[in-house]
């Protein structure tokens, strides 16, 4: 696959729950893509649409609308058992409670194996016990762990196993939900800096949801601002923090604590007002590209008073 060539695209994805008639936008109009090696961060307040656009892309939920690409194929709508056995085992997605995402009556064997053994990706039990094996060693855990119960491991191991499973298929893309915010702060490092090893050593590619922008910084090469179920600001994460440009995106990058005392005693936080916009039949905004590779979602008269501001 030329690394080109997107591994996942998304298209115009709506994902409505409806309450009657009145529907709820949970994901409303998103496009983005998502590159072979990338690290692709999305990222909003709590209820922003995060979790269900990674869920709507791993098929967990069904798109009100819109399209999603995966290696060049489109698998939004109904797919033939192969198709299925191609998504599910090359997209693995790790949830944010290991908790809650691990069987407690499944040993960590079987909770591992479980994937690769219904996409039939080994030959053999004894080459799949082996490569349980060697990804319990690749996170940090080791094969004696193999035969223990989810409530024998911490939070942070719970989360390692997760891992785990999701790596042991091989995948294309890993969609990592929030994958240490259930953790304790002094673990969150430790998964953060597994994550990013692996995804050197293994050269994969993720698609990293948090509501953390300092997090995402540190991770990801691309970042995706959310709000409201709507990508408001989309740019390399250098370019994003240097030049944030939707009001939404300065307000988050504002509520960031400062570990210097001093400075942060002095930090002003930005307060986002969406009534600021004024948008109108007249004043529709769109994704303006305001510099190479930066989007915004805007308007025309919005674009103009930014360009007289720079």
């Amino acid at each position: 696959m030329d690394n080109n060539e997107p591994i996942l695209e998304i298209k115009h994805l709506c994902k409505y729950f409806y309450q009657g008639k009145i529907p709820s936008k949970a994901v409303d109009d998103v496009n983005f893509k998502i590159y072979k090696g990338e690290t692709f961060g999305l990222v909003g307040e709590s209820g922003c649409g995060k979790t269900t656009t990674g869920r709507t892309i791993i098929r967990l939920y069904k798109p009100t609308s819109g399209e999603v690409w995966f290696n060049g194929k489109r698998i939004d709508g109904k797919l033939n058992k192969k198709e299925t056995k191609d998504v599910t085992s090359k997209m693995q997605m790790i949830f944010q409670d290991p908790v809650a995402s691990l069987n407690p009556r499944m040993t960590v064997e079987e909770i591992i194996s479980e994937g690769a053994k219904i996409n039939g990706v080994f030959s053999s039990n004894e080459e799949l016990k082996q490569n349980v094996h060697k990804m319990l060693r690749l996170v940090g855990l080791t094969a004696e762990h193999a035969t223990r119960y989810p409530h024998e491991f911490s939070g942070g191991q719970r989360q390692r196993i997760c891992i785990a499973r999701a790596l042991i298929t091989n995948p294309d893309l890993v969609i990592a939900d929030e994958p240490i915010s259930a953790l304790d702060v002094s673990i969150q490092a430790q998964v953060l800096n597994l994550l990013n090893d692996l995804r050197k050593e293994l050269g994969l590619t993720i698609l990293f949801i948090a509501h953390d922008l300092s997090v995402v910084k540190y991770f990801s090469e691309r970042v995706g601002v959310m709000h409201k179920g709507r990508i408001v600001e989309l740019a390399p994460s250098g370019i994003l923090y240097k030049n944030p440009v939707h009001p939404y995106t300065r307000s988050l990058l504002s509520a960031i604590p400062i570990p210097n005392p001093l400075l942060e005693k002095k930090r002003v936080r930005f307060e986002y007002d969406p009534s600021i916009h004024n948008y109108n039949e007249n004043n529709v905004p769109r994704m303006i590209e305001v510099e190479p590779e930066h989007f915004v979602y805007m308007s025309d008269s919005e674009y103009n008073t930014y360009l007289g501001e720079r």
